[in-house]
């Protein structure tokens, strides 16, 4: 029994050498021994490399696939890109429209608002360019009748550089869009349903009648 007790603490002892022993070779002092040191770990082919080459494997695949995910990305983004672009050129395309439409609008109205005030301030001037033209008609004395009858061609003149044309068509056939009718003359005056005598002028201004003339009529 004591014997058994006296190798017990041998025991414990050896252990605690063992536990030595593997730090001391961990630190890289253990003691030698006589024995021979084990020889560097060499790679076996075939053996510890091949993980190392799938790892590379993999890492070269997903580096091939990245761009190919990022090319369809910039592919729907190049998509969406073009859509919006479509989209504002259809917008610009048809703000163009409206503009150009407006502003043809706006152009002809202001033609036709110019020539609105030109025809007001015309058919104001030929009751005055009427009155001076029987003056001339009616006058006694030379130097007067001369005097006006410079006047009336001059407004003459202005009323043509206007634009504004007479209406005097005698011995033409009776036209009821320039013309009023306010006499009737006797059979065999003239050609039947011409005009055989003007009392008052008529004027027009293009295609726009200012004043219809006032005519007399051979009856048909």
């Amino acid at each position: 029994m004591v014997q058994e007790n006296k190798r017990r603490p041998d025991a414990a002892d050896g252990r605690d050498c063992d536990k030595n022993s593997g730090v001391n070779s961990a630190s890289g002092s253990a003691p030698n021994n006589g024995a021979t040191e084990p020889e560097a770990a060499r790679p076996v082919a075939g053996g510890v490399n091949e993980p190392a080459e799938s790892a590379n494997e993999s890492v070269q695949e997903v580096q091939e696939a990245t761009p190919v995910i990022g090319d369809a990305s910039a592919s729907e983004h190049l998509r969406k890109l073009e859509s919006q672009r479509d989209e504002y050129l259809t917008m610009a395309q048809r703000v163009q429209a409206d503009f150009d439409n407006y502003r043809r609008r706006t152009h002809a109205a202001s033609l036709e608002s110019y020539d609105n005030g030109r025809a007001s301030v015309i058919e104001q001037v030929l009751p005055v360019l009427d009155n001076l033209e029987r003056a001339v008609a009616s006058s006694q004395d030379e130097t007067t009748r001369a005097g006006v009858a410079l006047v009336v061609k001059q407004m003459s003149d202005m009323l043509d550089k206007w634009g504004v044309a007479v209406i005097d068509r005698v011995g033409e056939a009776f036209d009821p869009n320039v013309e009023n009718a306010v006499m009737r003359a006797e059979p065999g005056e003239g050609e039947p349903g011409a005009v055989i005598q003007v009392f008052q002028k008529g004027y027009k201004l293009g295609s726009r009648v200012l004043r219809h003339a006032m005519v007399k009529v051979a009856a048909e």
